[in-house]
């Protein structure tokens, strides 16, 4: 089976269900499976306690090799004042070795976000994360005005990718149009890194 890599940093749950619904889509392409993984915080203070190696709960912590055997990547993180947040950027900043070698050039790469207001950056996030994967070489998928929900949402849904709008930190749950543009965008990323390994 042919894998593409969900990575993603959650603070409170918003961006790892979103993730989980894009790894449904994943899975219900033939010949492909989604590997979830997350990102540990960023430790900023002298004396502050490290994250431990192994989460407490979720996925594993992303490696290196993890970028090397994937045949697409999707990217996730909420939104910190419009940009992606710092324990996901710390570790797309540990992948120059990948970029100089050209790992991950040519395959599909797609991104997803959760803020808790209307105009809190969802779409500057999505962009901001599209940086790295541009430089890395990769082909940037998103949500085609195809896709019924994505006229329909009240909520998230951008043709950048998919996304959440929380409102607080207690409304974790997504909406209906929200899960259907999650599992879409996986779909996408998974369809398109199938016939590209066809000859």
């Amino acid at each position: 089976m042919a894998t593409i890599l969900v990575l993603y940093y959650s603070r409170h749950g918003s961006t790892a269900q979103l993730a989980r619904r894009i790894a449904s889509g994943i899975d219900e392409v033939d010949g492909m499976q989604a590997r979830l993984r997350t990102v540990p915080e960023v430790v900023a203070a002298a004396g502050a306690v490290a994250a431990p190696e192994i989460p407490a709960d979720g996925p594993p912590y992303v490696s290196l090799d993890d970028l090397a055997e994937c045949r697409g990547l999707i990217l996730g993180s909420p939104t910190r004042f419009g940009n992606m947040a710092a324990p996901l950027k710390h570790f797309l900043d540990s992948t120059a070795a990948q970029w100089l070698s050209g790992a991950l050039a040519g395959k599909p790469a797609a991104v997803f976000t959760s803020t808790s207001s209307p105009h809190g950056g969802q779409e500057s996030t999505l962009l901001s994360m599209m940086l790295p994967l541009l430089h890395h070489g990769m082909l940037l998928v998103g949500l085609p005005y195809t896709e019924p929900a994505l006229t329909r949402t009240e909520g998230g849904g951008t043709p950048y990718g998919a996304s959440h709008l929380a409102r607080s930190q207690r409304e974790v749950e997504l909406s209906e149009d929200e899960k259907t543009l999650a599992r879409a965008l996986g779909r996408r990323v998974a369809t398109i890194a199938r016939s590209l390994d066809r000859p």
